[in-house]
């Protein structure tokens, strides 16, 4: 038997509006009884002055495997997201080749067995070969382990193609998560359509190329009753048509990423290509309104799109360099540091809500608890920690992140998962 006592925490368990202060009991790898004696030979750790939560679920990641191995792997990837706090990651598809069909799926499933120190919950393709135009085998998916559908790092351009696509997932009870980008309007943009990207002579990437597609997945989610959850959302514009479609009880939802409220288009001025992703940083206007949209629960989602880059392939004019950044070790110090700290926009028990609960239940998940008899996945958070963020200290293989000597404040200090310590400070 195997056991483990946190001792004084802060518990914030939002499943089960829980925020006090007590001990949690893990037994075995699940979470146990309080009333349950303790075994002779349990492991105690002192959590006096921090928070105690579910293990934090990032919904939106790229582990690159199969196939891109230079970039990450399953093993730096998912122990970089343990240092971040993250028992458990939802990892995209647009890996090389990309996941259509279910044996790749499995491939996914056994390596993370193999290798992963947290949980792998693999996302299927939309589309073959993430082309949007044939639809991918998606019950043989949903069959092999899929949590989700999404073509993400691409959109289907043509709503039939996604109509019927939500119609399929809606059978199987899969949520569809979507890129929202028009290509006809965003053309060959690399940045944020407006002053800086006519100052620096970058071709722009309007907002309307995203907010016409959020747009059209709001009919569509109406229309089909499948539930659309919009991935990383960097426009204003966007904010007002979720909040629209989700007073009408439309089954949409919305995620946002630290860096689309920690850095305006501005940031680019120095051509470093380490602030170029996919949507592109926006403006301030941009970011004051996606902070209203998480304080008033337009947006119920916090995810990273951890998108990691070799060296070389960001050493390139910035035209020519791929979209993404790292995200997992700063996201969590990134939120807490603007939303809870700085802007106030939401206290730390919503927070935790919106990487737990709000995940969780929104793909069907058996995560983001501390229910007796869950599985004990669990986050210990020092929310007044100020540390330094050093790339050349990160988990990943790959170092492109913006964040690079940012004094940050609040971070993850403990991540357990399955009842055992896979990382900690």
């Amino acid at each position: 038997m195997s056991a483990t006592l946190l001792k004084n925490g802060r518990i914030i368990d939002p499943a089960n509006r829980r925020d006090e202060i007590g001990d949690l009991l893990l037994i075995d790898g699940r979470i146990a009884d309080p009333k349950t004696a303790l075994p002779p030979d349990v492991e105690t750790i002192d959590a006096t002055g921090l928070v105690v939560a579910p293990g934090l679920i990032d919904l939106h990641v790229h582990l690159r495997e199969p196939g891109q191995s230079a970039k990450e792997t399953m093993a730096t990837g998912t122990k970089a997201a343990a240092a971040g706090g993250f028992t458990s990651v939802v990892c995209m598809p647009n890996t090389a080749p990309s996941v259509d069909n279910p044996s790749v799926v499995t491939w996914i499933l056994e390596k993370a067995k193999a290798e992963a120190v947290i949980n792998v919950f693999p996302t299927g393709a939309i589309t073959k070969g993430i082309a949007g135009e044939e639809l991918a085998p998606i019950g043989s998916m949903k069959k092999a382990g899929i949590v989700a559908l999404t073509d993400d790092g691409h959109c289907i351009q043509n709503p039939e193609v996604m109509r019927r696509a939500l119609e399929y997932a809606g059978m199987f009870g899969l949520t569809v998560m979507d890129h929202c980008q028009d290509y006809a309007l965003v053309g060959k943009g690399v940045m944020h359509e407006g002053y800086w990207s006519t100052v620096l002579g970058l071709p722009g990437w309007p907002a309307i190329g995203e907010e016409i597609i959020v747009s059209r997945n709001s009919q569509l989610a109406e229309l089909t009753g499948t539930s659309i959850h919009c991935q990383h959302l960097s426009s204003g514009g966007s904010v007002r048509i979720l909040r629209d479609a989700r007073s009408r009880g439309v089954p949409l939802s919305g995620e946002i990423c630290p860096h689309h409220i920690a850095l305006t288009d501005e940031s680019i001025r120095g051509y470093d290509t380490n602030f170029k992703m996919n949507p592109p940083l926006r403006t301030q206007r941009d970011i004051d309104l996606l902070i209203e949209g998480v304080a008033d629960g337009t947006i119920t989602v916090l995810a990273s799109d951890h998108a990691p880059h070799c060296n070389y392939e960001k050493e390139v004019e910035f035209d020519q360099a791929p979209f993404g950044i790292l995200g997992f070790e700063t996201e969590l110090s990134l939120f807490l540091d603007i939303l809870v700290h700085k802007k106030k926009a939401i206290g730390l028990p919503r927070l935790i809500e919106m990487y737990t609960l709000e995940p969780a239940r929104l793909l069907g998940l058996d995560r983001g608890t501390l229910s007796v008899g869950a599985p004990a996945d669990v986050t210990l958070i020092a929310p007044d920690l100020e540390w330094t963020v050093d790339k050349n200290q990160s988990f990943s293989r790959s170092r492109n992140t913006p964040f690079h000597g940012w004094e940050l404040k609040g971070r993850a200090v403990r991540t357990i998962v399955g009842g055992r310590t896979v990382w900690e400070v």
